[in-house]
């Protein structure tokens, strides 16, 4: 009955448009201080993620790995457990290895249900078995080939502190227990972005070291229609993940809007996001781009920010901007009107964020210091990013605070708090969202100004004493995300008093100015912004004009 009632929650989620997360991959040679890097927005409506740990392991023969589905937590199966695993906080584990992914919907055609692992759990079982980023495809293509694989197609980040990977991966229908599979070595100088549309077009197939596929790949492709041409012209996108509107519209348009960040000249692939034209007469995205300048952690949280600014996609100049010029939309992305679909633009920063990362591999460190996940949960232009090492010995509580789930409300829970404040901003966008920057900003400057003494710190004493260094580094994590947390519940606190009722107290040297007699604050009403005021005059004519 379990399995039944899996499989009927699984076909109803792959009928709807699957348009959740982003992903960035940075390499060595595009960073400015030559690390690896890679990002993670986990789009996930309503779930109240925490951040995953699983220590490290040795396991006897014949030991067994339950497999329970990230999404739904059904159990699927088990799979024989590796004689040792490693340590793995959040996305990261105690290699330096990361991995992130998005989703694609792919062809419905292709979808095994009854395979064993989900695209969560290859994930941690990569990070939980490879010390490397090409043994992570290795350990994740041969999980799937071996055990089935039943989510839809997906795009995995795979990152180490030398090389940066993209892997794509589709079922081979029902029942199959098969996998298609392509992996693809980002170039050291290059940045690759991915939001829920395929990415790999076609490659140089000859490149053994820098691009590895499954052997039935292009073969399986041919058998079901998807591909008949020269081996040499075959993308895995064209064949397993045809771009439609919903493709380039929603999902690489984010990629375009995080191409812009970091290059000149993307505006010329705008008829191709823009969804509307035939795919035969744009020019699709290229998988990468070289920036014009070499990437701070900094520079790469900026581009998580983007609700598409300053280009035509901008919402901000619509009536669904409302009276505070806001970027967001209601879901769902498509609605109906007058017999017509409609939809709403998909920025990469987003409400319905559960967590956001950044990581940061450096080889020229030890890895102890070297590894650092820079995290947050919720919305990516809201939070700041608080770092959590690769070697800490536990989860910062406010990212792992046991009172809070998805129906229970903590105010140490850096979910909640992070969405409290969130959640009064997005009504009164123009109102608040500069309080919640200047916050935000300041707390994030100063994390990255701390980093290199607290490292140089934690250097100084791996050689004589690890556990020192790494409990140096596990207190630095927790404490500065309790400040993190700590700062926002003010913030919320702060903002409860200051725009009540849709006025604002005025306020002076950090104190709220007060009437004569001290009773009453000193307000202004603040109103509607110039667009929406034009927009509603415009919308309204004479009516509302006075006599």
């Amino acid at each position: 009955m379990k399995k039944t009632l899996f499989l009927l929650a699984l076909a109803l989620m792959t009928t709807l448009p699957c348009l959740a997360c982003t992903s960035i991959i940075v390499g060595k040679n595009a960073s400015a201080d030559g690390s690896v890097m890679c990002t993670y927005n986990i789009d996930s409506w309503g779930a109240c993620h925490k951040m995953y740990r699983y220590e490290a392991g040795t396991h006897a023969p014949g030991t067994m790995r339950k497999i329970y589905d990230r999404d739904t937590r059904v159990y699927h199966g088990q799979i024989p457990e590796a004689p040792v695993t490693y340590l793995v906080t959040g996305n990261i584990n105690e290699w330096q290895v990361a991995i992130s992914e998005t989703t694609f919907e792919g062809r419905d055609e292709l979808i095994d249900h009854k395979g064993i692992i989900d695209y969560g759990s290859l994930m941690d079982l990569g990070l939980q078995r490879a010390r490397t980023a090409r043994e992570a495809i290795a350990v994740m293509t041969s999980l799937a080939e071996r055990h089935g694989f039943c989510s839809s197609g997906e795009s995995f980040t795979v990152c180490d502190s030398d090389e940066a990977w993209l892997l794509e991966m589709s079922g081979c229908g029902p029942g199959s227990k098969s996998v298609v599979w392509m992996a693809v070595r980002v170039p050291d100088n290059a940045v690759l972005a991915h939001a829920n549309q395929s990415r790999i077009r076609r490659v140089d197939l000859s490149d053994t070291a820098n691009v590895k596929l499954s052997a039935n790949c292009i073969s399986f492709a041919r058998k079901r229609g998807y591909f008949a041409g020269k081996d040499s012209e075959f993308s895995f996108c064209d064949a397993y993940n045809p771009p439609g509107f919903g493709g380039r519209r929603l999902s690489d348009s984010r990629v375009w809007a995080i191409y812009r960040h970091l290059t000149t000249g993307m505006d010329r692939y705008l008829p191709y996001v823009e969804g509307k034209r035939p795919l035969a007469q744009v020019e699709p995205l290229p998988m990468w781009i070289v920036p014009d300048k070499k990437l701070t952690v900094a520079d790469v949280i900026d581009c998580l920010r983007d609700h598409f600014e300053g280009t035509p996609l901008a919402m901000d100049n619509d009536p669904g901007a409302g009276l505070y010029d806001s970027p967001f939309r209601p879901q769902p992305l498509r609605y109906n009107d007058g017999g017509k679909t409609l939809f709403n633009e998909r920025p990469v920063a987003t409400p319905h964020t559960a967590f956001t990362w950044v990581c940061q591999l450096r080889a020229f460190m030890p890895r102890e210091v070297g590894g650092v996940i820079w995290w947050g949960n919720d919305d990516s232009g809201m939070v700041a990013y608080t770092p959590v090492y690769c070697s800490a010995s536990r989860v910062p509580h406010c990212y792992n605070d046991s009172a809070a789930d998805a129906f229970h409300f903590s105010d140490q829970s850096a979910y909640w708090v992070c969405n409290w404040v969130s959640n009064m901003v997005y009504q009164r966008w123009s109102l608040l969202y500069p309080e919640l920057r200047q916050v935000r900003d300041s707390l994030q400057s100063s994390y990255f100004a701390h980093q290199h003494e607290i490292e140089q710190r934690a250097l100084a004493l791996l050689d004589t004493d690890r556990d020192s260094a790494i409990a140096l580094l596990t207190d630095y994590g927790d404490r500065v995300g309790q400040q993190m947390v700590s700062r926002w519940r003010d913030m919320a606190w702060h903002m409860i008093v200051k725009y009540n009722d849709g006025v604002i107290r005025q306020e002076e040297n950090g104190r709220y100015k007060r009437n004569s007699s001290g009773f009453r604050p000193v307000l202004t009403r603040p109103g509607m912004t110039p667009r929406s005021r034009h927009r509603i005059h415009q919308a309204t004519g004479t009516r509302l004009e006075v006599p």
